[in-house]
């Protein structure tokens, strides 16, 4: 069986020995998608093209306008249930739980008047993946915490 295998290979290099050569070595990746953010949005964010039609424009706006402060809104709400979960003051004796909200509203109102779809979208990216990166710190140094005490329970 090996034999026959190694025979047709062998033919079929001799055939086509650049095209079997492209094919063997030819790299296939998992995720063929964009590398960067930028390649994401380049993607994904259809330019805007001119029309003379004002009232498709207008209902075009609307929608998109609808669904993405409906994504900004359902960011929001993410970020206001996430911080309920940071109990602890700080330094000033401020809970964390009302620094962050702060620093979520204010972040949110500097960019509230923002009407270019592309800083909209890294926007809600970058707060996406904020929102997470904090979650998975947290659920990890609990894990950490819970660990150390139940290794201090052994202890005694």
């Amino acid at each position: 069986m090996a034999a026959a295998m190694a025979k047709h290979r062998a033919l079929a290099i001799s055939l086509q020995p650049k095209q079997y050569f492209n094919r063997l070595h030819r790299r296939n990746f998992l995720n063929n998608g964009p590398d960067t953010v930028e390649e994401l949005l380049d993607r994904h964010v259809v330019k805007k093209k001119k029309s003379f039609d004002d009232t498709e424009d207008e209902i075009l706006t609307r929608q998109k306008l609808t669904s993405t402060r409906r994504e900004v809104m359902g960011l929001y709400r993410d970020i206001i249930r996430a911080t309920r979960y940071f109990m602890w003051p700080d330094s000033h004796g401020v809970l964390w739980r009302d620094v962050l909200r702060a620093n979520a509203r204010k972040e949110f109102e500097e960019a509230r008047f923002e009407k270019d779809p592309e800083v909209i979208t890294r926007l809600l990216i970058g707060g996406h993946d904020a929102v997470q990166a904090a979650l998975d710190k947290l659920v990890e140094k609990q894990k950490q915490q819970i660990a150390k005490e139940q290794a201090d329970r052994d202890r005694r």
